[in-house]
């Protein structure tokens, strides 16, 4: 079933047309991934597509009933509301309910009681829609997210935090289409994995930015790519897509080929000085202008980085029993001798101190003990995860001439800033664009391109793939297979860590890191190996324990004799109190207040007496053990 149809949809900033005459169609089951160069209107689009912003040009035509959920990059909180509050402060049907009915108890509990029969009624509906579960489910959805302090104040919490309470309400929300801008951003390996499979469970359509490529590969069964402002759609996840876009480009290069030649001969016909004196000729001058435009408009844009940098002597960086501690302890005894050709990837759960050792690394912060010593021909470049010293009203191209005007390459020619930025996907007309009109994503990249052009021998990555698209990670991690020198990179991003490392860093959350060989992918099989030790350590260590039970003579001890002896007094006791309570249940159905109180009553006896069966099944059975001991004892002395 279609959902959505856009149908020529342009919308222009500018003289520019970031999305220029697109259509596409959203069906139900679909899980879309749109990717595409930061910068050239992806968020833009969903915003379109959620209502949110206008299109100059084109319709939107949305089936009846048909209700869409949107995750934005910058979601807007209520500072004062809790975590809960927040994430049902949805505008759908179910929202608004659950929303008023917490308000008319508050009044019903505050004495107001002329909001019973309303409180009923919106009771009524909660049942007739079966809302009960939401609340629980949002819960759920939080812990699985790393937040369960549900009654915090979205003040307290941090950006990362922010982002996934809304990520919780949107997920929470019900929805035909639900649509999401980078939702894995500033989440953790496990996390992100969880999400992949909530994400795949999920019914109704899919339409999200990520540039999570096995989060794209594992979820998605569409591609959208946006590319100077069109729309190239490709069937399948991420690997099928690139695929298929390999074999489009070769089509492509086939056909520029072919102009190429004919405008060869035109531009030869050209420079013979043809005249236009005749309806032939004026219409072949034209035919050759649109050629000139053509060849501009598929001109391959791209970002081979083949830079110098800068030498790099036989002592880099050396770590010595360091020590890092604020309210816990983050770096416990970490030593490390760094190499020329390593790729290390540094994992672990958000908040253990991953980018506290960067820092150390970059001598931003100190550690509590031990000593770093760096080599003297060591040249860092640091890439945060704060984009620093970017002044908003500087223009592109004197951000990057601060560094250098020209930069060496390995060929032995030079690079000016303009072509450097070029390459990195700065148009002439962008590149004097003030740096505060710049996309978050945009910043990213223009910050990368800062840190390469300073030519270090020792790079540090601090989740770089947050905010920087495809493209731009793939030439990235082709310059690290080049790079002649150390890559530290911190990173949740699962292919990323695969593509570059050859060592792992692991955080136990404890302060310590252990060191691993390989990949991420040869990470997680030693994980997964390590946990299977520990479980069966401690599946050891409990029927050790067992074994010393049974060697024990059973019996009863003195305050179990006297529980056995009584419950099932208790038990008689508790059930003729819950039929004694149903009969003042059904004589107090019209008086809300008492029929709660008689309702909460009950719910307590019911829970103990739930509790009193599961003692009397262990006694029971207990005691049967220990007549069938003695049995064996006395049968053994005959």
């Amino acid at each position: 079933m279609n959902l959505i149809t856009i149908e020529n949809i342009t919308k222009n900033y500018g003289t520019k047309a970031i999305i220029d005459n697109v259509s596409l169609g959203i069906n139900e089951g679909d899980k879309i991934g749109l990717i595409g160069v930061n910068g050239t209107g992806k968020s833009t689009l969903l915003k379109i597509i959620s209502g949110v912003e206008e299109c100059d040009e084109g319709k939107i035509t949305k089936g009846n009933g048909i209700r869409v959920e949107y995750l934005s990059q910058n979601p807007s909180f209520d500072f004062n509301a809790t975590i809960l509050e927040q994430v049902f402060k949805g505008n759908s049907p179910e929202m608004k309910l659950l929303r008023e009915y917490e308000e008319v108890l508050s009044k019903v509990n505050f004495g107001e009681l002329e909001f019973s029969d309303k409180l009923i009624s919106i009771q009524s509906k909660i049942d007739s829609m079966n809302l009960w579960q939401f609340e629980s489910e949002a819960k759920m959805i939080l812990t699985k997210l790393g937040i369960d302090n549900f009654d915090k104040k979205i003040a307290e919490l941090s950006g990362g935090q922010r982002k996934r309470v809304a990520l919780a309400s949107a997920l929470i929300t019900p929805s035909d289409l639900l649509i999401l801008d980078e939702p894995t951003n500033h989440m953790d390996s496990e996390t992100i994995n969880w999400l992949e499979e909530y994400l795949n469970s999920r019914k109704g359509a899919l339409l999200m930015i990520t540039h999570d490529r096995y989060f794209l590969d594992r979820v998605t069964n569409r591609i959208i790519e946006l590319y100077d402002g069109n729309l190239y759609t490709y069937e399948g996840n991420y690997s099928l897509y690139l695929e298929k876009k390999l074999e489009r480009e070769q089509g492509e290069v086939a056909a520029q080929r072919k102009r190429e030649n004919l405008y060869r001969k035109e531009l030869a016909w050209i420079r013979r000085g043809a005249k236009a004196r005749s309806t032939k000729q004026k219409a072949r001058i034209d035919r050759f202008e649109t050629l000139k435009e053509d060849m501009v408009k598929i001109k391959e844009e791209n970002l081979e980085l083949s830079v110098v940098g800068s030498r790099l002597g036989n002592k880099i960086i050396e770590l010595y029993n360091l020590e890092k501690s604020f309210d816990k302890k983050v770096i416990n005894d970490f030593s490390y001798m760094l190499l020329r050709d390593d790729r290390i990837g540094i994992v672990g759960e958000n908040g253990v101190g991953k980018s506290t050792l960067m820092n150390i690394l970059a001598g931003k912060i100190q550690p509590d003990s031990g000593t770093v010593e760096i080599g003297d021909t060591v040249k860092i470049g640091y890439f945060s995860q704060e984009t620093y010293h970017m002044d908003e009203n500087s223009r592109v191209i004197d951000y990057i001439k601060e560094i250098a005007e020209f930069l060496p390459l390995a060929n032995g020619d030079r690079i000016s800033a303009s072509e450097m930025l070029e390459r990195f996907l700065f148009s002439p007309e962008k590149q004097y664009t003030p740096i505060g009109k710049l996309s978050g994503g945009e910043r990213r990249r223009l910050y990368l391109l800062k840190v390469l052009m300073e030519a270090p021998n020792v790079l540090l990555f601090d989740e770089p793939t947050n905010d920087l698209d495809i493209a731009t990670l793939t030439i990235l991690e082709d310059f690290i297979d080049g790079f002649n020198g150390p890559v530290i990179a911190v990173s949740h991003d699962r292919y990323f860590l695969d593509r570059i490392c050859n060592k792992i860093f692991s955080y136990d959350g404890k302060g310590n890191i252990s060191r691993l060989n390989g990949n991420y992918s040869d990470f997680l099989l030693w994980k997964e190996a390590n946990d299977a030790e520990v479980v069966k350590e401690v599946k050891i260590k409990e029927e050790k324990k067992e074994v010393v039970k049974k060697e024990k003579a059973l019996k009863f001890s003195y305050k179990e004799q006297k529980e056995f002896d009584e419950i099932d007094d208790v038990i008689a006791n508790l059930e003729n109190s819950i039929q004694d309570l149903d009969k003042e249940i059904e004589k107090s159905a019209t008086d809300f207040v008492k029929l709660q109180e008689l309702m909460d009553e009950k719910q307590k006896l019911e829970a103990e007496l739930e509790e009193k069966y599961d003692r009397w099944t262990y006694l029971n059975d207990l005691a049967e053990k220990i007549e069938d001991e003695k049995r064996n004892k006395a049968s053994e002395n005959k």
